[in-house]
């Protein structure tokens, strides 16, 4: 009896600590742009935690935490003429975007670790780092990287039915 409770305690404490919610909307907008739709979880919960109405004290709105400048960005590259702040609020469209800009990170850098790192500090911060041959400089962002990590490896262990795994 102790074996089984050591063996499946740790998936349904996940799943009340971690929450997963609009999987569906995760998983196709992962299978679109090449992303691991563990991935795109973990971001969403380091992010929001799922809350789609989130807004941050930079800006940044909705469950990936977009800036409206980089959401306006991505509308420009994608044809969203009617694009407006205020849609980064839409679920779909905010996993979308996020998705998007993941995806242009992953294949300008060739390194989740450093897409990740664009992602929290932006691109022009791990540009001067890649050009000084530094590796990750803020403390924060080293954090945020190693904690996108645990939690893919949890969402992918807590969540493989949802997630299509």
């Amino acid at each position: 009896m102790g074996v089984y409770v050591l063996e499946t305690e740790p998936r349904w404490y996940e799943r009340l600590r971690y929450p997963l919610r609009y999987e569906e909307i995760i998983v196709g907008h992962a299978e679109n742009y090449r992303l691991e739709p563990q991935l795109l979880a973990a971001v969403i919960y380091q992010e929001s935690k799922f809350d789609a109405a989130a807004r941050s004290s930079s800006g940044a709105v909705g469950l990936m935490q977009l800036l409206p400048e980089t959401g306006q960005g991505i509308a420009d590259r994608t044809g969203g003429e009617r694009w407006k702040p205020d849609d980064l609020l839409n679920p779909e469209l905010n996993i979308r975007y996020g998705s998007w800009y993941l995806r242009h990170l992953l294949d300008k850098y060739g390194d989740e670790k450093l897409a990740l790192a664009a992602y929290n500090a932006g691109q022009a911060n791990v540009d001067e780092w890649r050009a000084h041959g530094d590796g990750i400089r803020f403390e924060e962002t080293r954090h945020y990287v190693e904690r996108i990590a645990e939690l893919k490896r949890m969402y992918a262990r807590a969540y493989a039915p949802e997630l299509g795994l």
